[in-house]
């Protein structure tokens, strides 16, 4: 028998194996000391020496949203995960889940839909995805310029603990965490848990009084998470979490652009649509996005303005 320490018959070259069939995925590993490590995740008591991730680079903190619930999601509840990171996504954030049946799968497809960015957090690897029924759905995120991640190298779960492991890897990733439906004892609601003890926005949609998908959001707001209705709920959020951080409000490059231009006497939406070299709409997303931020203002006659500090 092998002494103490030392490797089985036959590890070295299975190692090898396995990171040949890793590469030939385009999976990469991130060691916690390099800089694409995730500085969020550096605040768990237990990070990943090692993270496993196939796509694009993973968001910064202030740039990503969880959105999670669950696997036994009603019609109203996938609606509104759907919407929800739709309209997050068109507002320039990251949509991140774990690519479970209900609500995390409509939250990865309503970012897809809307033209964003999503990211999925895996309890298994990234050759084995679980749940394998969503593998068309991880490929389109990838080809969407998303991202998978795990903390396994390879295979699948290998206990059912790993769910629960995973979701702080979700709440890790994100200034907000948003829990659509949950039943209690919902792995959503872990998901939350550990987002609290981090500092971040826990937020949770109202459901129906009757279900019992219900009773665990409602459980989030009594014990005082942030009720959300839509994405400005969700921005305000992340833009009272930024500036606790020592940061100003997390907004994109043509938010950047916009608030630029922008002077407390206030101009036509049309009239800095076209300074910026933006269609109306994308104009009017990006001005809704800062006054969620707290960095602008309507006023009467279809103006806006920069909010004094």
């Amino acid at each position: 028998m092998p002494g103490r320490g030392s490797a089985a018959p036959g590890a070295p070259a299975r190692a090898e194996q396995a990171l040949r069939s890793l590469n030939a995925l385009g999976v990469r590993a991130i060691p916690e000391a390099d800089s694409a490590y995730p500085p969020g995740l550096r605040e768990l008591p237990d990070p990943p020496p090692v993270l496993f991730v196939r796509g694009a680079a993973l968001p910064a903190v202030d740039r990503a949203v969880a959105i999670v619930g669950a696997r036994a999601a009603t019609p109203y509840g996938a609606g509104v995960a759907t919407r929800l990171a739709a309209d997050l996504a068109r507002l320039g954030m990251v949509v991140v889940s774990g690519l479970a049946r209900g609500i995390d799968a409509a939250a990865h497809r309503g970012a897809l839909e809307a033209g964003g960015m999503t990211v999925a957090v895996l309890p298994s690897g990234l050759d084995c995805v679980t749940p394998p029924h969503h593998r068309e759905l991880a490929e389109q995120i990838v080809a969407a310029s998303g991202t998978l991640m795990t903390e396994l190298a390879a295979g699948g779960p290998r206990f059912k603990g790993e769910f629960v492991k995973r979701n702080r890897l979700i709440a890790g990733l994100c200034a907000a965490t948003v829990v659509v439906e949950a039943a209690e004892g919902s792995g959503a609601l872990h998901t939350a848990a550990f987002a609290r003890t981090l500092g971040r926005a826990v937020l949770a949609v109202p459901g129906d009084v009757d279900r019992p998908a219900s009773r665990g959001t409602h459980a989030l707001l009594r014990e005082g998470a942030r009720v959300c209705e839509d994405g400005g709920d969700v921005m305000r959020a992340v833009g009272e979490w930024r500036r606790s951080h020592g940061g100003s409000p997390a907004i994109c490059g043509s938010e950047e652009r916009l608030l630029e231009m922008l002077g407390e006497e206030g101009l036509l939406a049309e009239d800095l649509a076209a300074r910026a070299g933006l269609d109306l709409p994308q104009t009017l997303s990006a001005l809704l996005s800062l006054q969620w931020a707290g960095l602008a203002a309507p006023l009467p006659g279809q103006r806006w303005a920069k909010v004094a500090r």
